[in-house]
């Protein structure tokens, strides 16, 4: 290869400025687009070598290809050329959710109970694929016909790992996008599989999520844990897979997925991945990805997004756009507790979904390092303590105690693992296991780990100490030679099958990425409050992939438990499924504007939504969610279905938006085909029609409208509000009437007070005599009176 700067190639996503095909919706145009496409390729780099990826033709008219930065330029000088961009990397964000969600007795019951709720709705997935064999995507476990929505046109494509009929009447659609990653050469198909299977788990766990089968078992190692649902059972599932286990993913491969989910007629994208680092330019929203997702809430489609799992820093947000419906994790009620009794009436907790010892008897305690068939072992293998390999043990002196082994940090990595040590344990049969942390591990967040045998993990170090004293403590060595005559420790493991649901719930978990929403890669703040919402995303039961590699505990299980910002977007494009199953001919603004305004700010105690500010001892430091931890709230999944009032915005609202940002026209132009000029009055961030109002700068004073609509009867509604710390607020009309159909503008004006730096917060409350309760919530970041 030749060393000089020219000949590295790289993936480049050039857009053209004609027009895409979405704008008019001909074959012609699209088989058209590709011979430009071709054409200009073959003219503006005569002679020379350069691989075209993909035609985008539908939501962004232009092409992904390969080449040196040298024609990147070559190609960035045509006059038919809009837009040249460097290809970026992406990643993945990573049951009884629905009781928690109230959607049996409530949003299921109004739409006709589970058998139909979501019913003709396709949510589309860009993830790292399916496993079609799931249960939980069947489509014959109903006697309900069950037809494929006739606006839907996507195909199936047929592999090896994904025969002909991997698709059903519930599994509608499945692709894969591979392209971009392939011509880096970091492509592995024995692992990642060049076809829509799901080599990893995530992709198989977000769609039951959404929209998996009702009452699926889920039964891992051996134990039965209730059974799962997806949040809109009877919606259809269509893939595009350009996710993948060993590297993530590539937004040229994510666009491509994009623009063939517009294209096949999906309602609904939900995306459980965001961008590894900030987009550069002069704002955030100018990505491919947003620019191509602005395309897809044109054509009317609902766009959901994990918030990133880069919190709890502030403007740590991975999601950006307004157009876009951001969610933030939190937690739900239920959670596994496992505990360890120790003989000395010391109670330690711990975790491990795993049976306990029979009730009424102690067992002894015995070190793997206190249990070897000889000494020399300890000084070749400093990691037997690890407990994986069972030839290392004296069987005579383990059989029917309970094993100690040592969790380090080579079980982080995946050098070692509980499935072998519990395997050794079984093999030297052992009552159980009993996993001690190494102080190394510091800060580990362990996730509930299934164990097919009686046994435990303890996360902390400091608990970890209590144990291993205890232990030490009740050895009975001999005088002279201090062998170990009698090991005098005993204890009984309660087990962590059973769920408890009392603690104080939702909180916002401290990976969830946090606001405000960063304009640029400057920092400058945006007026758009991000997250929108939060949604369950801890310690999720969800349908894992046969050959899922992505956690090694649940390896060969047919469900996992996973957390992430990613498991939450799933929670709310299913819910998005029954708001558009009850009103067809809702916007993607109106969908979003539901789920806003009648989100709760409280936790199940009544008390505030609390959020985690640490990574260690997150429930140690916690304080009240603010609008930058939780955007609107928590989702109330059957108030959305009865909003009173929405807050709706169009396509052009957000090109009038875009166009105001400084300097904007020329990249308008490239992405989208259109002029500014059309916007004869451009607007400001914080005078988009959402159901927050952010204003980063208040300079004195500022006032805002916002428009309501209402879509349910005739009602009167009272106005209150809190205002945000250094600011007064007024708003008119204090009260309205509202005709079924009609609009009513609300003002409000918005008086710095005081000079100060520190974001603060605020809300206005409609409240409507017919029951309709709505929230917007307030921030204002810097002032100045």
């Amino acid at each position: 290869a030749d060393s000089s700067s020219d000949a590295i190639t790289a993936v480049y996503i050039v857009s053209l400025k004609q027009a895409p095909a979405a704008h008019y919706f001909e074959e012609q145009l699209r088989r058209h687009n590709r011979h430009v496409h071709d054409s200009l390729l073959r003219r503006a780099l005569r002679g020379e070598k350069y691989l075209k990826l993909y035609s985008y033709h539908y939501l962004i008219n232009g092409f992904a290809v390969l080449v040196t930065p040298e024609q990147a330029n070559k190609l960035s000088k045509r006059r038919e050329v809009a837009n040249v961009v460097l290809d970026f990397s992406v990643r993945t964000a990573t049951t009884h959710t629905p009781q928690f969600l109230g959607l049996p007795k409530g949003a299921w019951s109004q739409q006709g109970g589970y058998e139909t709720a979501g019913e003709g709705i396709v949510i589309g997935f860009i993830d790292t694929g399916i496993d079609p064999t799931h249960p939980s995507f069947a489509d014959d476990i109903s006697e309900h016909s069950y037809p494929v929505p006739a606006h839907f046109s996507g195909v199936c494509e047929v592999t090896r790992e994904f025969p002909s009929g991997s698709c059903n009447r519930k599994l509608v659609g499945a692709r894969h996008f591979a392209a971009s990653a392939i011509t880096r050469g970091i492509f592995n198909s024995s692992q990642d599989y060049a076809s829509p299977f799901d080599g990893d788990g995530h992709g198989t766990h977000t769609a039951s999520v959404a929209a998996g089968n009702h009452g699926i078992p889920v039964v891992v190692a051996g134990h039965h844990f209730g059974n799962a649902s997806g949040m809109a059972p009877r919606s259809h599932i269509a893939v595009y897979k350009a996710l993948y286990k060993s590297f993530g993913g590539f937004a040229a491969d994510v666009v491509a997925g994009i623009d063939q989910a517009a294209q096949d007629g999906i309602d609904i994208i939900s995306l459980s991945i965001t961008p590894n680092r900030r987009p550069p330019g002069i704002a955030t929203f100018f990505n491919p990805i947003d620019m191509a997702l602005l395309s897809a809430v044109k054509a009317g489609i609902f766009v959901v997004q994990a918030a990133g799992n880069t919190g709890p820093s502030p403007k740590s947000m991975s999601s950006f756009s307004p157009w876009i419906f951001t969610v933030g994790a939190a937690s739900h009620d239920r959670a596994y507790a496992n505990s360890i009794i120790l003989g000395n009436n010391v109670t330690i907790p711990g975790v491990g979904l795993a049976p306990g010892t029979d009730t009424d008897q102690m067992y002894t305690l015995i070190s793997a390092v206190h249990a070897l068939c000889n000494e020399t072992i300890l000084a070749n293998d400093m990691y037997v303590g690890e407990c994986q390999d069972s030839s290392n043990f004296n069987e005579e002196l383990i059989q029917g105690n309970l094993l100690i082994c040592s969790y380090s940090i080579r079980f982080v990595l995946g050098l070692s693992t509980i499935k072998q040590a519990l395997e050794t344990a079984k093999n030297l049969s052992a009552a159980g296991v009993v996993f001690y942390m190494d102080p190394y591990v510091i800060g580990f967040q362990l996730n509930p780990t299934p164990l097919e045998i009686p046994g435990i993990i303890i996360p902390s170090p400091d608990d970890s100490k209590i144990l291993l004293q205890y232990y030490n403590s009740s050895l009975e060595r001999d005088g002279l030679s201090r062998k170990i005559v009698r090991f005098g420790a005993v204890a009984s493991i309660s087990g962590g099958l059973k769920a408890n649901y009392s603690i104080t719930a939702p909180k916002v978990m401290y990976y969830s990425a946090r606001g405000p929403d960063p304009e640029d890669s400057s920092l400058d703040d945006a007026d758009i409050m991000k997250p929108n919402l939060v949604a369950p995303g801890n310690l999720i039961w969800a349908a894992w992939s046969s050959l899922g590699t992505d956690s090694v505990e649940f390896q060969g299980e047919s469900f996992a438990m996973m957390s992430g910002t990613s498991m939450a977007a799933p929670h709310i494009a299913g819910l998005a499924a029954l708001i558009k199953q009850k009103f067809p001919h809702f916007s993607p603004a109106a969908i979003a504007s539901a789920l806003s305004t009648t989100a709760s700010l409280y936790d199940k105690s009544g008390g505030p939504i609390m959020a985690q500010r640490a990574y260690a001892n997150p429930d140690v430091n916690q304080s009240p969610a603010t609008p930058f931890d939780m955007g609107c709230g928590f989702v109330n999944a059957t108030a959305a279905l009865n909003p009173g009032l929405i807050l709706d915005s169009t396509y052009e609202d957000y090109m009038s938006f875009l166009c105001g940002i400084n300097g904007s026209g020329p990249v308008v132009l490239n992405y989208t085909g259109q002029n500014c000029w059309v916007y004869n009055s451009t607007i400001g961030s914080a005078d988009l029609n959402l159901p927050s109002i952010t204003i980063s700068r208040l300079q004195q004073s500022k006032t805002v409208e916002r428009t309501v609509t209402n879509i349910a009867g005739n009602e009167t509604y009272k106005v209150g509000w809190s205002a945000p710390y250094g600011v007064s607020v007024k708003v008119t009309p204090t009260r309205f009437f509202i005709g079924t159909g009609e609009k009513q503008i609300l003002t409000i004006m918005f008086n710095a007070t005081m000079n100060n730096s520190v974001a603060s917060f605020g809300r206005i409350g409609l409240f409507g005599d017919q029951g309709h309760k709505l929230n917007i919530p307030l921030s204002v970041i810097l002032k100045f009176s």
